[in-house]
């Protein structure tokens, strides 16, 4: 068919998640500057980190019903829009009040990108593709995380940490305004060519961004919490992203304390299992299509792959064992490279799942929801077993055992559709629900 055109959108996809973590990880990167400039104390600090994950977590299941009202398109050009503002924000503040407040705006407007990262998935993917589309978006966060310290730290090293954000903000501008000027559902897609706009059309399942005329958002939502797969699949990247909140917050302070690393070493070591997991990822995900393409089983059959993963990812389990340091960061970036993946998965086994497209925002919201409540979880349990133990291995082993009870719990619970039940529809009508 020639050029397949939405993988434009795959990669848009992908750069939005880069951008999205370039700005995460700016204010890690440029923090000993700001606590210079401000005088803050560790603590004021920790409060200036912390805030960014106070709106978004509150904001996760508004945003996802927003996507499903609006669609994918609205709401990514107008949030990436606003978290652009305040990073921008963030460079320009003059106190510490201002600077907080930038911090809850940027997690306001960052918590959409997952659920319209969702809902744009299920307008632009065939079903068979879901497991790439899932990959270009997870792995661009994941290459955000490689080269954001690398790129931010040259950035405050030849113009300032101030400035810092201002570029970082405003990429993220040039791409919303990019975003607005092109993205288009398939349905409307100029550029798109009718053969690929039939293929998509024809394959990739009900995507109405209206619910039935008898059932709110509210009763959308009431369904999805009822349902034992959606609680499965939320479980499971709460295990899944309990591992990678650890990484995240304490790879650096462990390669340093156990390792003897420098600055630099350590800022390369860390560098190394993102840009596995962004590679890797995109190469599995395109493994799992081929993996269940013309499979004639459930849609379930991804979970058994998200399976496989997590218990890879358990090797983490093997890392206070071994002295080598490139069989550590081997392992690392084997563990990293397979959790990151099986919550990309994992998206993609939710729109598969789902045979309700309309509500996929919002069931994205809920998924990452519980990768966050684990993860938040993570940095704050593994201070605490370092703190008690005086190494790393207690934490290694949390984290190793929700991995296998991540794949258990997958496998078991993650087998049936998710509907819009009955149950949810009966008070607003007497009549039999449709299974949609």
């Amino acid at each position: 068919m020639g050029i397949q055109k939405r993988y434009l959108v795959y990669i848009g996809l992908f750069v939005l998640m880069f951008i999205n973590y370039l700005d995460r990880v700016n204010l890690s990167v440029a923090a000993k500057s700001i606590s210079e400039t401000y005088q803050l104390s560790p603590i004021d600090m920790g409060y200036i980190f912390s805030a960014f994950l106070w709106t978004y977590l509150i904001c996760l299941i508004p945003m996802g019903l927003l996507a499903d009202r609006f669609g994918g398109r609205a709401i990514t050009y107008a949030t990436l829009g606003l978290w652009s503002l305040a990073g921008i924000w963030t460079g320009a503040a003059t106190s510490y009040g201002s600077l907080f407040a930038s911090r809850l705006i940027l997690g306001v407007g960052e918590s959409a990108s997952y659920p319209a990262g969702g809902k744009i998935i299920r307008e632009w993917s065939p079903a068979s593709e879901r497991g790439v589309a899932s990959a270009f978006l997870n792995s661009g966060a994941h290459a955000g995380l490689c080269v954001g310290s690398v790129v931010v730290g040259a950035l405050i090293l030849q113009f300032g940490w101030r400035q810092s954000f201002y570029i970082t903000g405003a990429l993220g501008m040039a791409l919303a305004l990019a975003w607005f000027a092109f993205y288009r559902r398939p349905e409307q897609a100029s550029w798109l060519s009718p053969a690929e706009r039939e293929l998509i059309l024809g394959s990739r399942g009900e995507t109405s961004q209206r619910l039935s005329a008898n059932m709110t958002q509210s009763d959308a939502l009431k369904a999805l919490l009822k349902s034992p797969s959606m609680w499965s699949l939320a479980l499971t990247q709460g295990c899944a992203g309990y591992t990678l909140y650890l990484f995240m917050t304490w790879l650096p302070s462990y390669l340093a304390a156990t390792r003897g690393m420098d600055v630099l070493k350590t800022g390369l070591f860390s560098a190394i299992p993102y840009g596995a997991a962004a590679i890797l990822g995109l190469a599995i995900g395109w493994f799992s299509d081929r993996l269940l393409k013309g499979s004639r089983t459930s849609n379930a059959e991804r979970r058994k792959l998200i399976a496989v993963l997590l218990l890879l990812s358990a090797v983490i389990l093997a890392t206070p064992f071994v002295e080598s340091i490139w069989l550590i960061e081997a392992l690392i970036s084997l563990s990293l490279a397979c959790v990151a993946t099986a919550m990309a998965m994992n998206i993609a086994l939710t729109a598969d799942l789902l045979t309700d497209g309309s509500c996929n925002g919002v069931a994205t919201s809920l998924l990452i929801m519980g990768g966050n409540l684990f993860g938040t979880a993570a940095p704050i349990i593994t201070g605490y077993v370092v703190a008690a133990t005086g190494g790393f291995a207690g934490a290694f082993l949390i984290a190793g055992v929700l991995l296998l009870g991540g794949a258990l719990v997958i496998l078991s619970g993650a087998r049936n559709p998710i509907r819009l039940t009955d149950a949810a529809v009966e008070p607003r009508s007497n009549r039999t629900a449709q299974a949609i």
